[in-house]
């Protein structure tokens, strides 16, 4: 048993680094874009869904409405998802003809729905006059340059879905650093196999679609009972249809700073709402990647265990030494895997410094893949206060 599952673990092994060297030649392929010396002309909607965020949707606004691109151009929706705090009082302090407050409950009741989420976005686009969709977290802040660069890119690719990429605000303590290393994992894994087109991946926290594929693709329809998938879900929905028409804009100038959780708790709290739409994909692709990688940490985990049972049969092989040693080998040639993808990321997010503590990490991250993996699939999650299923 001990020797079938070295060897399963070894095929796992070889297959998952051959994913991972893929995705780095994805990264490297993506050209960097720039929008210097151009002027684009597109009418942009932000979209901000909030609940309870008074403490984060100011600094929000603020970066948002310092924008570079004309203000005639752009217009921002805060979308009020029932909050029982002053959210609604801080957007309204803004008193900017560019800022727009919607009440989710002018529209639902409290209870109509599991994705308040979507709703809030479905309303605002119906609410929208701009031409292009741009979506942002309440608790993100966004750079200077962001709708020029990319209204500049739509402009150039007529694209109908963007993803674009999202960093954890730099913070210290082991929560903190894990949690950006692994999401600046994810981000690199998410531009490539956006631009290698191999599986559907963003980040609600910085996208952005026309109008027009949102309505031609009927929106959230057939995934809004779905309490998460505002981003992932939809972007597939837009992809069947404008195959073509689907990037990842890598520009420096686009990137979106959100905020870390600040406990263990809530970090798997987030990370099991991620899971928890695996099987939910319709693009079966990217159903067939979480598969290898859990699976492979599965095996990584259990591996010293199986070293650790008694071997009673007669043998000149130590079978316990032997699948111990095999699994250092195998935790070896992930990292190592792993650090020759993260090395061009890191410097594209400006954090090669973090690097430094990513093996360290390694055994802290396999355990939380292969919890935060079941427990999105038999397990429950609370998302903005609302328990949910």
């Amino acid at each position: 048993m001990q020797l079938l599952l070295l060897i399963i673990a070894v095929l796992l092994l070889l297959l998952y680094i051959l994913l991972i060297f893929y995705y780095r030649a994805g990264w490297m392929q993506l050209p960097s874009f720039t929008s210097a010396n151009r002027q684009p002309h597109t009418k942009i909607s932000v979209i901000v869904p909030a609940r309870n965020e008074e403490s984060v949707i100011g600094n929000c606004l603020t970066s948002i409405l310092q924008q570079s691109y004309p203000q005639q151009l752009f217009e921002v929706i805060v979308v009020d998802d029932f909050s029982e705090d002053n959210t609604a009082a801080v957007v309204n302090s803004f008193n900017n003809s560019n800022v727009k407050l919607l009440s989710l409950s002018d529209y639902i009741t409290a209870n109509e729905t599991q994705s308040y989420k979507k709703k809030a976005i479905e309303i605002a686009v119906q609410q929208a006059t701009g031409e292009l969709i741009v979506t942002t977290d309440a608790d993100c802040v966004v750079l200077p340059n962001w709708l020029n660069t990319i209204a500049a890119f739509y402009e150039e690719t007529q694209a109908a879905f963007i993803a674009m990429p999202v960093v954890i605000k730099p913070v210290t303590g082991f929560i903190g650093i894990f949690q950006s290393l692994d999401f600046m994992t994810l981000q690199g894994i998410t531009a490539a196999s956006v631009h290698k087109k191999f599986h559907s991946m963003c980040n609600g926290a910085n996208l952005a679609y026309t109008k027009k594929a949102f309505t031609a693709v009927n929106g959230f329809k057939d995934i809004d009972n779905i309490a998460s998938g505002d981003d992932m879900l939809l972007m597939h929905k837009i992809y069947k249809q404008y195959p073509q028409k689907v990037f990842f804009l890598k520009s420096k100038e686009v990137i979106v700073q959100t905020l870390p959780v600040n406990t263990v708790a809530e970090f798997f709290n987030q990370r099991i709402r991620w899971a928890s739409k695996a099987d939910k994909y319709d693009d079966k692709r990217i159903f067939a990647v979480l598969l290898v990688v859990y699976l492979f940490n599965v095996l990584l985990l259990i591996l010293p265990f199986m070293a650790l049972l008694k071997n009673y049969q007669l043998s000149i092989l130590n079978y316990s030494l032997l699948i111990g040693a095999a699994w250092l080998v195998l935790l070896l040639c992930k990292t190592a895997a792993e650090l020759f993808f993260l090395f061009p990321v890191a410097r594209f997010f400006k954090m090669q410094r973090l690097l430094w503590w990513f093996p360290l990490m390694q055994p802290f991250h396999i355990i939380y893949t292969v919890i935060a993996g079941w427990l999105g699939k038999f397990g429950t999650y609370k998302w903005k206060d609302r328990k949910v299923k």
